[in-house]
C-alpha cells in the first residue's frame, strides 16, 4: 500500500510501465505503457500519457490556463469522441519547469470527467473535487486532498 502522506513535496516524477488506458463514449482515447506519474503529498497520483499514445483527433485545445508552483503553466484539452465533447477533460504542460521537463506535451486526464480510466486493468476512482485530477487505485490510501474543506491543507 502507498499512503499519499508518504509522497514528497515538491512532487516526485516517476516513470510508469503499467498499462494506462482512457476510454470515453465507447472510444479508446489513450493507451500507453510508457507514462509518468506525479506523486505529491496528500494527492493520489496523476498519470501523464505521451501524446503519441493518444488517439488522433480526440484532443482539441480547451479554454483556460492554470498555474502550478512546481510545474508551471498548464493548458487544457477538450476530448472529442464521436459527437461527444468533454470540456477541459485533460491538461498538459507544454513548457514545464526544468525538474518536470519530461512532462512536456504529455497529457493528464481527469478520471471523473471520462467514462473509464484504468491502470494495469484496474478501474480507477476519481479524486474528489474538480481541481486536482488524481487517480485512486486499490493500493493508494488517503485521506486525500480535494474534497470539501480540504483545499487549504
Amino acid at each position: 500500500m502507498e499512503s499519499v502522506w508518504d509522497y514528497p513535496r515538491p512532487p516526485r516524477l516517476e516513470r510508469v510501465s503499467k498499462q494506462v488506458t482512457v476510454v470515453h463514449a465507447g472510444q479508446v482515447i489513450a493507451d500507453s505503457s510508457d507514462c509518468w506519474r506525479v506523486l505529491e503529498t496528500s494527492h493520489p497520483p496523476v498519470y501523464y500519457l505521451p501524446r503519441r499514445d493518444i488517439a488522433d483527433g480526440v484532443l482539441e485545445p480547451g479554454e483556460g490556463r492554470s498555474y502550478c508552483e512546481f510545474k508551471g503553466v498548464a493548458g487544457y484539452w477538450d476530448v472529442v469522441a464521436g459527437e461527444v465533447r468533454v470540456r477541459q477533460a485533460g491538461w498538459s504542460y507544454e513548457n514545464p519547469t526544468r525538474p518536470y521537463a519530461a512532462l512536456a506535451g504529455a497529457v493528464a486526464f481527469y478520471p471523473g470527467r471520462l467514462d473509464e480510466c484504468r491502470v494495469a486493468g484496474e478501474l480507477v476512482r476519481a479524486q474528489e473535487g474538480d481541481f486536482y485530477g488524481g487517480w485512486i487505485t486499490a493500493d493508494i490510501t488517503g485521506p486525500f486532498k480535494g474534497g470539501p474543506g480540504t483545499r487549504g491543507w
